[in-house]
């Protein structure tokens, strides 16, 4: 990717073209879809840097950007410490597990699914290891108090790991409708998160170079992107770019409600030696449940399941933030032609339309009987925790609210989606009408 910029502001190449799925679970996962957002940007703010600016040659924002996109770094060792702070109500998390079953397999498939094991990185503070040998092998270790789970792409094979239920999740990547293995996870590292960045840059959107800062060691350029419109939840976002190589080191989004970032994600130690070979070799240890992606996608018996009645991609054009939703970093689907979807407006205030079928908020009897007792209850009160009611020449609804993304759902069947204020997404209905 090559934006083009002035040391003021900057374009970018339009997103790839999106679609969405069938509509009949919309209206259960949007508003958890609002978690899942981050957990598939996840780069959206600062990791600890050493202490001390470098001096640097001056350089501008166009320079800077093409340095990110002239970088072919294909060889890397490292640690990166995640934080992430979405403002969501303390549920002892409840959130994750609930999280992980609509955007995974339904509460069916293995614990060591990617597409449900890195949702937990939508909260909390998380230390990855990291390593990558070229295209084709990369390495992505979740490091735990008792445990690890990792991810590792070695040639066509994928596998997943997770040592606290010693359970195996395989997959080759052409069962990935022929994506490749970095396609098939949610952004981890600063590299995928700026990529996904500079995704939402265009004329709404200002590009400015502010100084230098030391990075896991390393001396780096910072990149800072902001929104020209009021009314986007994003305050800013700081990337800390490699003075030498161009790689993306730091990737910080703070809020414009202010307070701590949102998400804070970077190396704390980093070296670009080539990696051992043992690095990307792995075998299911004995006694390991191993489960293969191919066998788990036929499981379509519950909303949630593999394929089934979820939003697999959005259209082009999506509101800022919203990116990972569809295809690769968010959830999985049926993949069908798009029924009903609509954006508002432009750049950083754009907002998603979702047709959902005609019904709102699911009532907890409806929950209950679509998801059984037990989940159904826990959903209703987590979806009850972070809705507030409103109303306006839309009708009435709910909009649920973090301190990033932000959905209105009417009791109509409509949902907004944005990285915009709830005063914002409710103007964005209004104007629909």
């Amino acid at each position: 990717m090559a934006p083009n910029a002035t040391d003021d502001s900057t374009t970018a190449g339009e997103t790839d073209d999106l679609r969405v799925g069938r509509r009949k679970a919309v209206r259960y996962i949007v508003p958890v879809t609002v978690i899942g957002v981050a957990a598939a940007t996840i780069g959206l703010v600062p990791a600890l840097a050493d202490s001390g600016d470098p001096d640097l040659p001056k350089i501008t924002a166009q320079q800077l950007l093409d340095k990110i996109a002239a970088s072919d770094v294909q060889q890397l060792s490292g640690t990166v410490k995640i934080t992430t702070d979405l403002g969501l109500p303390d549920l002892g998390g409840l959130e994750s597990g609930l999280l992980s079953g609509v955007a995974g397999n339904g509460g069916d498939g293995s614990s060591a699914d990617p597409s449900a094991k890195l949702t937990e990185l939508a909260s909390g503070t998380h230390t990855l290891r990291v390593a990558a040998d070229g295209p084709d092998r990369q390495k992505l270790s979740l490091v735990e108090d008792a445990a690890e789970y990792s991810v590792i792409h070695n040639g066509k094979d994928v596998w997943g790991y997770d040592s606290a239920s010693n359970e195996v999740y395989h997959a080759t990547t052409d069962e990935s409708a022929g994506k490749g293995a970095a396609e098939a996870e949610p952004p981890a590292t600063p590299k995928d998160l700026t990529e996904d960045a500079l995704k939402a840059v265009d004329d709404t959107t200002s590009v400015t170079v502010d100084g230098t800062v030391h990075v896991a060691g390393r001396d780096a350029y910072k990149l800072l992107i902001k929104p020209k419109q009021s009314g986007s939840t994003v305050g800013a976002i700081s990337v800390a770019v490699d003075a030498k190589t161009g790689l993306p080191l730091k990737f910080t989004l703070t809020p414009s409600s202010g307070g701590a970032a949102v998400v804070d994600a970077g190396f704390t130690q980093v070296t670009f030696a080539e990696p051992a070979a043992s690095t990307f070799d792995f075998t299911p240890p004995k006694g390991a449940k191993v489960t293969e992606a191919d066998e788990a996608a036929k499981d379509s018996g519950k909303p949630g399941a593999a394929g089934e009645d979820l939003p697999k991609d959005l259209p082009k054009d999506l509101p800022k933030g919203l990116e990972g939703l569809g295809g690769s970093g968010g959830l999985t689907g049926s993949g069908e032609e798009p029924e009903g979807f609509d954006v508002l407006g432009k750049g950083w205030t754009s907002v998603a339309v979702i047709e959902s079928g005609g019904k709102g908020v699911p009532s907890d009897s409806e929950l209950n009987s679509e998801l059984g007792s037990d989940a159904g209850g826990a959903l209703s009160g987590f979806l009850g925790s972070f809705g507030d009611k409103v109303s306006g020449k839309f009708g009435s609804g709910t909009v649920f609210s973090t301190r990033l993304i932000n959905a209105l759902v009417t009791d109509d069947g409509k949902i907004y989606v944005g990285a915009v204020t709830k005063d914002a997404l409710v103007k964005a209905a209004d104007s629909a009408k």
